[in-house]
């Protein structure tokens, strides 16, 4: 099969570029919007990309702002800029929409892994009406998280690994991961404290009843991690999580808790496992529409 990669961009409300990359095959029979995480970059996701154009997906990913290769460029790497997290945000629908119009008719899921599933969070509770479904990888309850609260660093997430022969470890047991991160220009980079911290103050809200009284209650979610992700504290932050999306009300809720697995569960020494049972999750979702 062949599959097709194109890179372009689109204008955010507030006229910055979003920057995006799609990938397809000839049939299509729906778009899967990959939303990715901190300190990286969507062409990471290639992999996942690949499997899904095999299963006959639209691929679509966009650089969050204060990331890839133009905040690079133009020295704004790390900063989310004015609007902060919310801005964030409110790019991941404009990339929706322009799905949606670009696919009219065909199901459209949302995959967002770490800082991304906590900004699907919030999407989910302003904008959860674009969706046909949302998994969210390696997610946590972003107030048990909030590093103000729980003291959470990057170094005190290493230190939850044996024997670390990098900084960064703590993302997968495949050594070539995290040696292929550290050795990336467009990952790996601090957020300015700004920015770290509108991540909360925007997103803190996901624990508040009554906002989550207006989360759709019939949108499949699926929420899948490690049992060794120190991002969600060994799942004491992951647990919370679930249950308060069960008390909301949500029909459609599926887990999956891989034991052993680290923090980038797609990046995971069993990630042909996790890709495929994604795969299926994606297809049991667009099969009922």
């Amino acid at each position: 099969m062949s599959i097709k990669m194109e890179r372009y961009t689109l204008g955010a409300n507030d006229g910055q570029p979003i920057h995006v990359i799609s990938w397809t095959a000839p049939r299509v029979k729906g778009v899967v919007q990959i939303v990715h995480g901190m300190a990286e970059h969507s062409a990471r996701y290639e992999h996942v990309a690949a499997a899904l154009v095999a299963a006959g997906y639209r691929v679509i990913a966009s650089e969050h702002r204060g990331h890839g290769q133009a905040a690079l460029d133009d020295g704004s790497l790390g900063d989310f800029g004015p609007r902060g997290f919310q801005g964030l945000v409110d790019d991941m629908a404009v990339v929706t929409r322009h799905a949606r119009a670009s696919h009219f008719g065909v199901p459209l899921l949302m995959l967002a892994h770490s800082m991304g599933s906590m900004a699907a969070q919030i999407y989910l509770l302003e904008h959860g009406a674009l969706l046909d479904g949302c998994a969210l990888s390696g997610t946590t309850a972003l107030e048990l998280l909030d590093p103000r609260v729980s003291g959470w660093t990057v170094e005190s997430a290493n230190a939850t690994v044996p024997n670390a022969q990098t900084p960064v470890d703590w993302l997968s047991r495949d050594p070539q991961v995290p040696a292929a991160y550290v050795a990336d220009p467009l990952c790996g980079f601090a957020l300015t404290l700004p920015s770290l911290f509108s991540i909360f103050d925007v997103g803190n809200s996901t624990a508040d009843p009554q906002q989550l009284a207006r989360m759709r209650k019939d949108l499949p979610l699926l929420l899948f991690t490690g049992d060794h992700d120190p991002v969600n504290g060994m799942l004491a932050w992951f647990d919370p999580l679930v249950r308060r999306l069960r008390e909301a009300g949500v029909q459609d809720l599926s887990t999956h808790v891989y034991g052993g697995a680290r923090h980038e569960v797609l990046n995971e020494t069993n990630r042909a496992e996790v890709i495929t049972n994604l795969v299926a999750w994606c297809d049991r979702v667009t099969a009922s529409l």
